[in-house]
């Protein structure tokens, strides 16, 4: 699908205005969003990537029309995932609730920016060596494993650890932070000084989190296009309105106990996927002589959606059904009755 570059130059332009309209409604003035107004513009934003991804079904046809759907669930599944750690990173530095919109905000534009990067360069390397799908693949394979284990050890333990990583311990050690929470801004002057306030450091822990999480986001949706533009707009609409999903869902994090097992079957699925591609279109001299295998079978979009949306209502229902036994059987039984 050749893009024109105009088309690309209005995509960013008008991300980049929903993000300011997005700063200004939401997070210039200082508050803690109530659960209608979540809902409310959480709908508006899926609503707005649907009615684009209708658009783009109807301008290039059937194929990228599902490319685009299977990899807007698929990273906005991911980003739901993703809630679960910025939710513990909130807690962790004790964010004021009212304060939070903007350090995510900027978190998640410091996510998409980063994603464009890595887009470019997956982009770049698919077209130099097809040989890149088989890392994709293995790679979101040792992710699936990793993320299976994980959910299973948090399953058992019930623990929410966060460890901050190097960036923020450097920060924390040797530039000027202060304890105390200066409003939304991240300078302020303590004792004519200038310092840095906590609410820098979430900005920075969220961003160098956002990085990590590009490391599985963008091979995964490669696994279900190889459309730069549509690998681009799938992601900014999965960040789009994460701000407001993060107080809508709010308690519902601690229900969905399953989504880390189906996330990992997921990116296990899109892994062996990536694989197979690979041996398609093999072009390494130790594997059948540098002849591509044309035995593999191929796994068209259509059922890699079905597979994903089956995956994610059988982790929800599954998930809501747990908790609910759960907190029954945690109810104190009337003797008296």
């Amino acid at each position: 699908m050749n893009v024109p570059a105009w088309i690309w130059e209005a995509t960013i332009a008008g991300f980049a205005a929903i993000f300011i309209f997005d700063f200004f409604s939401h997070v210039r003035k200082p508050h803690a969003p109530t659960l209608r107004e979540s809902a409310l513009w959480s709908v508006f934003y899926i609503t707005l990537a649907a009615i684009f991804g209708v658009g783009l079904w109807m301008i290039w046809g059937h194929d990228r029309g599902v490319e685009y759907f299977a990899g807007f669930i698929t990273e906005k599944s991911l980003s739901v995932d993703n809630l679960f750690v910025f939710a513990i990173i909130m807690a962790k530095f004790a964010v004021p609730r009212i304060y939070q919109q903007k350090a995510l905000l900027i978190g998640i534009i410091m996510a998409l920016i980063m994603r464009g990067i890595f887009i470019a360069v997956g982009a770049a390397a698919i077209n130099q060596f097809s040989w890149v799908f088989y890392i994709f693949g293995l790679f979101l394979l040792y992710t699936a494993f990793k993320l299976a284990i994980e959910s299973a050890q948090h399953k058992e333990s019930g623990d929410d650890e966060f460890e901050p990583n190097a960036l923020v311990k450097f920060a924390q050690r040797h530039l000027p932070v202060t304890d105390q929470f200066h409003e939304q801004r991240l300078l302020a002057r303590e004792n004519g000084k200038r310092v840095l306030t906590p609410l820098f450091l979430v900005i920075l822990t969220l961003g160098v989190t956002d990085l990590l999480f590009a490391l599985d986001s963008i091979p995964a949706i490669y696994g279900l296009t190889q459309e730069p533009y549509i690998v681009f707009t799938a992601n900014a609409f999965a960040l789009l309105g994460l701000l407001q999903l993060y107080f809508l869902l709010g308690g519902l994090l601690d229900r969905l106990v399953y989504l880390g097992f189906g996330l990992s079957l997921i990116l296990g699925f899109i892994g062996v996927k990536l694989v197979m591609h690979a041996m398609v279109e093999n072009t390494l001299p130790f594997i059948n002589d540098g002849q591509p295998l044309e035995w593999v079978p191929h796994i068209s979009t259509v059922l890699s959606l079905l597979v994903i949306v089956g995956i994610l209502l059988i982790t929800t229902v599954a998930s809501l059904l747990k908790t609910r036994h759960d907190r029954q059987a945690d109810r104190p039984i009337d003797t008296n009755g």
